[in-house]
């Protein structure tokens, strides 16, 4: 952006000047005394404690309640790869929602390389300062490789949040339209229009959660994913074996053909005679932004309910429903890792908020709703204990 663009004036630059987080001290620092304990010599007598028994970092440092907030800049909100130094604004922010929305501090990390090597070989290094790492804004396919091995590699957990909230965002909001309608998840046809990082972590997420998934077809640019497409390798070859058990070929259009649920993850636009082929009583998720797949008016003409990404309509699938609990149940309860059943119960809990009072309009609770975070906490840290990854 040129800097004949910015308006001083303007409440967004004005709110962003300087930033939009700084380091406060937990400690008083007033008296020699003070110092002598914060810093040296007193410093020294928990380093040596701590070199000796690694495990006491989590009492006596801050990383019990650090996260890690790390992108490339290849996959910046709807703008694309506009590189690390201009995805920082939108990590200060992910930062900001997790200290106000589940008490964790967090750290924006923009790396300057988009090599999985490099990022993973960083990351590496840097997490002994944290108890989590976010990765947030990388790139399809790149971003499942980074995720996958970083798991492999760390004791702490690591989620990629494009992928896994909203994912787990979509799931509690597909289960409580679901219970509106008198429906199970089980019997649902659902199409999903996108295959990349949120695409295929929904689907995933879906079938987790009792979604059928000979009940799923998932579409990306060229069509329906099946075992019809034989240049499909990695995570699209996975879908396609596991997801449109009726073998069904073509484009969106054909997806919708008879189906419940559409969840748009894709930014393409899907026109209305497509949704006006679904079923009755059918369910629109048009997430992408800041233009939905389709308009939420025209898909209201056709179906029960809608949900977008945006704030503006009802519904919004926000991933700060998600995130900040997530990873305070995660740090609460010393996960190594981050599975799924933690997602699941994650969704469950954010389902369940507003579970006494749905509506067409109020499938999912406010972002802004201070219930939702604790919910989601204490059911993630249950989760995590009952499969044997948590450490307290």
């Amino acid at each position: 952006m040129s800097s004949s663009t910015v308006d001083p004036a303007d409440p967004v630059f004005l709110l962003h000047r300087g930033g939009k987080m700084a380091v406060a001290s937990t400690v008083p620092l007033t008296s020699r005394e003070d110092l002598s304990l914060a810093y040296t010599p007193g410093v020294a007598r928990v380093c040596e404690a701590i070199a000796v028994d690694p495990d006491l970092a989590d009492d006596y440092t801050w990383a019990a309640h650090a996260v890690a907030v790390v992108t490339d800049g290849s996959a910046v909100l709807g703008l694309g790869n506009i590189g690390p130094r201009a995805a920082l604004p939108v990590m200060e922010g992910k930062a900001v929602l997790f200290k106000q929305f589940g008490g964790v501090d967090a750290v924006p990390i923009c790396l300057d390389t988009q090599d999985v090597d490099e990022i993973v070989a960083v990351v590496r290094a840097l997490a002994p300062s944290f108890g989590g790492i976010n990765l947030e804004d990388i790139s399809a396919p790149r971003c499942f490789e980074v995720e996958r091995r970083l798991d492999e590699a760390l004791d702490i957990p690591v989620f990629h949040d494009d992928q896994h909230g909203t994912a787990i965002v979509v799931l509690a909001a597909l289960r409580n339209a679901a219970t509106l309608l008198n429906r199970k998840l089980g019997d649902l046809r659902v199409a999903v229009s996108g295959a990349g990082a949120a695409g295929v972590a929904v689907t995933k997420m879906l079938i987790a959660g009792g979604v059928n998934p000979d009940q799923v077809v998932v579409c990306d640019s060229k069509g329906i994913i099946g075992r019809h497409r034989t240049e499909l390798t990695g995570t699209k070859a996975e879908l396609a074996a596991s997801t449109n058990a009726d073998g069904r070929h073509g484009d969106i259009t054909e997806a919708l053909r008879g189906a419940d649920v559409l969840i748009g993850v894709s930014g393409g636009q899907i026109p209305e005679s497509a949704v006006a082929g679904m079923a009755p009583d059918g369910i629109v998720f048009a997430l992408a932004n800041p233009t939905p797949e389709v308009h939420p008016e025209v898909a209201a003409r056709h179906v029960a309910v809608v949900a977008t990404g945006r704030s503006d309509y009802p519904n919004q699938i926000n991933n700060v429903l998600a995130f900040p609990g997530v990873f305070r149940g995660a740090l609460d309860a010393g996960a190594t890792r981050i599975t799924e059943a933690m997602k699941v119960a994650a969704a469950d809990a954010i389902a369940g908020v507003v579970a006494e009072s749905l509506t067409v309009d109020a499938i999912v609770p406010s972002p802004l709703d201070p219930r939702v975070a604790p919910a989601v906490a204490e059911a993630v840290a249950e989760a995590a204990r009952r499969d044997g990854v948590a450490r307290r």
